[in-house]
This record gives structure tokens, sequence and C-alpha cells, in this order.
């Protein structure tokens, strides 16, 4: 098969799934690992993809372009984790949990697991496929209807309207980008709509974004820092984005990097209060 060939077909495969994996067109196409990074690279240098580790994605930049959660979930994978499992501890037993849908409220999702006595409202499946286990008697798991977005979210008016006439302690809410300006943004205009229903049901407003979100402005604004009462990202976030963060949200939660053995363990986080 000729490059001209092979880059076609993953270009299809990324336009169709939102990423592709070098292990898995190294099978499909019967090449080299090696062959298969060469195709990606001119790929991304023709602006049709972005490299990421283990694969390619397609390329992100304008506000209104929404990512998969396929392509989403390959990116930033250990900071994630380190986020969700912070964000967790904040969580008591018995408590009602909302969680929006994305790839860093999954972490969140796993790491509730071991948290007694929770409701949970969520308008993402996969979050409700994490929490899900019939044997657990003491764990309720709501799923809001709604029409499903390319990265998995439940959203629209009958989510909105399932979601008015709840009151949950806590919200973990992912975001397509941060913005001292734009605040809590994402590239979907319906499920801007829905993450606002989610923020009016909630007591406390925690928001789980990896560094990478910072300076990221999607088409729609969901809501303002100030309103953030729990921003919990990574030790990359940058200086500047955390003296904002520390300015303009109620407090500031830096997860342990996980790549240092102690993977969101309480010792590693490092915190900060708005005054």
């Amino acid at each position: 098969m000729l490059a001209r060939q092979r880059q076609s077909l993953i270009l299809d495969a990324v336009r169709r799934d939102g990423a592709v994996r070098v292990s898995d067109l190294v099978e499909r196409l019967g090449v080299s690992d090696m062959t298969i990074r060469r195709d990606i690279g001119q790929l991304s240098r023709r602006g049709l993809v972005a490299r990421v580790h283990g694969g390619a994605t397609a390329p992100e930049g304008r506000s209104s372009e929404e990512p998969g959660f396929l392509a989403k979930s390959s990116l930033q994978t250990a900071q994630k984790r380190a986020i969700g499992a912070a964000a967790a501890r904040l969580v008591t037993p018995g408590s009602s949990v909302a969680l929006s849908a994305g790839t860093t409220t999954v972490e969140v999702a796993r790491a509730l697991l071991g948290v007694a006595g929770l409701t949970v409202v969520t308008n993402s499946p996969r979050v409700a496929e994490v929490l899900h286990e019939p044997a657990r008697h003491d764990r309720t798991v709501i799923l809001t209807g709604g029409i499903r977005t390319p990265s998995d979210a439940l959203v629209g008016p009958v989510a909105v309207r399932s979601l008015q006439t709840l009151h949950v302690d806590w919200l973990f809410l992912g975001v397509h980008g941060l913005d001292a300006d734009a605040g809590l943004t994402t590239p979907n205009l319906v499920e801007g709509e829905t993450d606002r229903a989610l923020i009016a049901a909630a007591s406390t407003l925690v928001v789980v974004a990896d560094a990478t979100k910072w300076g990221v402005v999607g088409l729609s604004t969901i809501a303002g820092l100030e309103e953030v009462d729990v921003l919990v990202s990574d030790a990359a976030l940058p200086v500047q984005a955390q003296a904002v963060a520390r300015e303009r949200t109620g407090r500031l939660v830096l997860a342990g990097d996980p790549v240092d053995g102690d993977e969101g363990s309480s010792s590693a986080d490092s915190e900060e209060r708005r005054p």
C-alpha cells in the first residue's frame, strides 16, 4: 500500500472517531510502528491531525470544534487520574453528587467507587456505567435523558428539565476550556445550557481540569471563574494561571504528580484558598 493510501485511511479514521492509536493502525494496515508514526508526522505537518502520545487526534483550534470522547481519553491520562483522586477526597459518605460528562469526570467517578452511601446524578452514560453496581444497595445512580453529543454528554431540554427539580451537595464539572476572561467554556451551545442547569442544582461547584485546559476558549461560556468553589488541576498549571485561580475561585487544589509514585495522595496535593 502506498503512503498516500495509508495516510488517507488514517485521516478518515481520525475524522470518523476523533482519534487513532498507532498500535491499532499497525495491526490494521500491516506495516511497522515506524511507518505509521512517519505517516502521522506528515499529516501533522500538513495540519490535518494533531500528534499525541501513542497516536493522533483531530486538530484543535476552532472555538466551535468539539473533540470526541475517544480523542480526549488519550490525552493527559495520568494527570486526569490524579485530579480525579484529589477531587473525590472532597466527598464524604452519604453525599449527593452530580458529575458532568467528560474524560476527567470519569476518573472522578472511578475514585468515588470507595465512598459509601452516594446518590449520583449525571448526564454522562460513561460515568453512569462506572458507578452502576447492582450489588451496591447503598448507591443510587440517576442518569438524565437528552441528546448525546460527540463528548458523550446527554444534553438539551429533557436533560435541563430533569435537573431543574434536583438539589445536590456537589457538582464535579469537566470543561473544554478555562480562561481568565471567558471563564468556563464549551464548544457546544446546548451542552453549555445543560452544564448551567447542573451548576444551578449544586451547592458546591468543583471544576476538574488539567493544566492544558487553561487559556482554551470554547464558543459558549458556562460560568465565570468567580462561580467556582473549588478548582482541581495539576502541578503543571502555569504560575500565572495559579495566581488568577487563587484570586478568582474559592479554592485551588493541585493534584500530586502521579509520575513521582504518589498518584493522588493527600500529601502530594497542594491547596490554596481565596482570601
